[in-house]
């Protein structure tokens, strides 16, 4: 089920009460490995080897939830596309893309980094990735729509300007962010990024820049090798003119809802309330969740949907109702999905939840993560020069 952006008028009635979906099946082509976990080895002693967890059956159950679930009447779906060069070049150094490209033709499968597989089908399903991130970008900077979300894989706010990381080969949200800076209607973006790991390819790519504001909730794991350098602590504050406007929140294992809702109403909100957007980019990972095999974090359905609210009300008050979703990591096969129906549950201000929450959850230790919390918006107070507003 898919609609042609380009049949809406930009002078139509924009509608708030829906979000606009964009996707496209070819990125189901992307088939990274079986092995242990994302290692790809298999040790010769497993009877079953799993499919890594960047799969396409993570992605196959949130479309299905989106389609056939209570939110379905909720959303509009829209085709997505291929990215072209000139697009990627946007973000990324024309080196790193001709690396890409030659993979592609050498038919073969390689990791190109740390758990990262490059296979036959990766290089379409990145490209559609990237193109309908765009896609779902483009019909918000032309007024087709306000509220849009770009369902893609593989995922990409690892992926720098010149290299691979964390399943991330094109880095779809940094594009989009390109694109509305490069429109003319956009001087200023603010990214929210709620993966569980630290979106450090976003952040490497905005680093220098007091265009874009970075903010990245993750879990606090620090770097994992040669690929992913960052550390996501709290002094990689950006540099030059970007010095102050790459917020990282690295918050304590089991956080929970009532720690991100903290630190989204007490931390990321004010903050994007002084850096003044025009664009709000929420950077979606259910890789947060509590069932997660990549993840400590412990957030429910109901910190999700909490968080849409926030983001919903945070881009209604600062970018004019403009809000982009990107979807990230998120791998447990179900869990994920009923993740992203409470979230954009959230982000349309459903009164009462949809969908119960199908399965029990972690208790949290609110306590732990309001003390980090707090740590955190003292050391940024101090040494970020917009937040004490000089």
């Amino acid at each position: 089920m898919a609609t042609d952006p380009t049949s809406l008028s930009p002078t139509s009635p924009v509608d708030t009460s829906r979000v606009d979906v964009f996707w496209h099946e070819g990125m189901l082509r992307h088939d990274a490995v079986e092995g242990v976990f994302d290692t790809g080895i298999d040790p010769g002693f497993l009877d079953v080897l799993e499919k890594h967890p960047e799969n396409a059956d993570r992605i196959r159950n949130m479309v299905s939830i989106l389609q056939r679930g209570p939110i379905a009447p909720h959303l509009n779906w829209f085709l997505g596309r291929p990215a072209i060069v000139s697009e990627l070049l946007t973000f990324h150094t024309p080196e790193y893309i001709d690396k890409l490209v030659d993979t592609d033709k050498s038919g073969e499968r390689r990791e190109i980094a740390g758990g990262t597989f490059f296979s036959p089908g990766s290089w379409e399903a990145a490209l559609l990735a990237a193109g309908t991130t765009l896609s779902a970008m483009q019909h918000i900077l032309e007024s087709h729509g306000k509220i849009a979300y770009a369902l893609v894989r593989p995922p990409g706010h690892h992926s720098q300007p010149t290299q691979a990381d964390g399943y991330c080969f094109l880095n779809n949200a940094g594009l989009a962010v390109k694109l509305a800076l490069d429109s003319g209607s956009c001087s200023r973006v603010a990214v929210i990024d709620i993966d569980v790991h630290y979106g450090n390819g976003t952040a490497e790519g905005f680093y220098r820049s007091d265009k874009v504001l970075t903010v990245s909730l993750h879990m606090n794991h620090g770097s994992w090798g040669s690929s992913h350098p960052q550390k996501g602590t709290v002094d990689e504050l950006g540099e030059d003119l970007g010095f102050g406007y790459n917020l990282n929140v690295p918050l304590p294992n089991g956080t929970g809802d009532k720690g991100y809702e903290y630190a989204m109403v007490e931390l990321v909100a004010p903050a994007v309330t002084k850096f003044g957007p025009d664009m709000v980019v929420l950077v979606v990972g259910q890789d947060s969740s509590a069932f997660d095999p990549n993840g400590r974090q412990s957030l429910t359905m109901n910190g999700y949907r909490r968080i849409g609210e926030i983001m919903r009300r945070v881009a209604e008050e600062q970018s004019n109702g403009r809000l982009l979703l990107v979807q990230e990591g998120g791998y447990h096969v179900t869990y994920a999905a009923y993740c992203l129906h409470a979230l954009l549950e959230g982000v349309l201000k459903m009164p009462q939840p949809l969908l119960s929450d199908p399965i029990a959850y972690y208790p949290e230790d609110e306590a732990i993560a309001v003390d980090c919390v707090e740590s955190i918006r003292r050391y940024h107070s101090e040494n970020v020069p917009f937040l004490r507003g000089t």
